[in-house]
């Protein structure tokens, strides 16, 4: 019984039967219909005009988003537990040729208006020291918390009025909309670009990157390209994003992995380090206790010293979460 990450759930049926209805012969690259009809679709969803790419990785997203914002000689402000900085082998760095990433602090690996100034007001501004060009934050973040709308659009502003570019990491944007109850445009407001995530969420091998400034579409395009992730076959990547967001395909996914994280949250109530906004779990639990979890069968990732973590997924069987549920309420 796995809980130990939502990369490991299974592809949605549906997405696997769009990419064999994609199975025939079009054009190459992102020429095919599929990829040139990305825009429109997400152009409706986010209610403005905006150009998508698909990246088959989220590390590539955002790696590639962060090269387009950020020079090599320039900074990216972000959390000191964000993906880009723990779990991405410097593909940041890589991508950017050199730029540093410059690391706040916060409850819930969330970054404030207040952190992220104190963190730049810091940098003298002299040629001796590498200066902030770009802000990122991921919603949902690490630890499974949230950024409102009201904290996205105030942290955008600040990156507008120091002259930075604003990207957003949204591996797991799916479950932050479940959760917020908000519309993709409320959530992305000052957003230059998003990694929009949809392999957490049922997909295969597709993220989708949204540029909402058209100045930046020529450069990221380029940079696919020379990254070496312009697939030739790319329509089965498109096949995989239209077929998520066909019928809202892509939040009723999510909404069903929040939903088991939730029936876990109530089951641990006095064991969580935050709350439970998302499908992500951190609890307090003693080395003996995880042990006995484990001899039941339940799978997971210990975390720091005396806590695990615990993922939730679209596919998560409900007779596993109940299970599970019971034996943590029962330590």
């Amino acid at each position: 019984m796995r809980f130990f990450s939502d990369n490991a759930a299974p592809v949605h049926p549906k997405v696997m039967a769009a990419m064999q209805a994609a199975d025939t012969i079009d054009t190459a690259y992102d020429g095919d219909a599929l990829s040139r009809g990305l825009d429109a679709r997400f152009s409706a969803l986010f209610g403005r005009a905006v150009t998508v790419l698909w990246i088959p990785s989220g590390t590539a997203a955002n790696a590639l988003a962060l090269a387009a914002l950020c020079p090599p000689y320039g900074g990216v402000i972000c959390h000191r537990d964000s993906h880009i900085q723990n779990d991405e082998c410097g593909a940041p760095e890589f991508y950017t040729h050199g730029a540093k990433l410059m690391l706040g602090e916060g409850p819930g690996a969330k970054l404030t208006v207040d952190e992220v100034t104190r963190v730049a007001d810091a940098i003298a501004n002299d040629v001796h020291r590498v200066q902030p060009h770009a802000l990122s934050i991921t919603n949902a973040t690490e630890y499974g918390c949230v950024y409102s709308p009201a904290e996205v659009a105030a942290l955008g502003a600040l990156a507008k009025a120091r002259g930075w570019r604003f990207h957003m990491d949204g591996a797991r944007f799916a479950n932050a909309i479940v959760s917020l109850g908000c519309t993709p445009a409320e959530l992305t407001q000052n957003v230059d670009v998003l990694s929009f995530g949809f392999v957490k969420n049922g997909g295969l091998s597709a993220e989708a990157l949204v540029l909402f400034d058209p100045d930046l579409v020529d450069v990221t395009a380029r940079r696919r390209k020379r990254a070496g992730h312009l697939l030739s076959k790319g329509r089965y990547l498109a096949a995989q994003i239209h077929a998520m967001l066909d019928d809202d395909l892509w939040l009723k996914t999510a909404r069903a992995a929040n939903g088991h994280a939730q029936t876990l949250a109530k089951a641990a109530e006095g064991r969580l380090i935050n709350p439970v906004q998302a499908n992500e779990l951190f609890l307090y639990m003693s080395p003996d206790e995880a042990a006995s979890l484990r001899a039941q069968g339940f799978d997971f990732y210990d975390w720091a010293a005396g806590e695990i973590r615990l993922v939730t997924h679209w596919a998560s069987p409900q007779h596993e979460v109940e299970a599970l549920a019971r034996a943590i309420a029962a330590l």
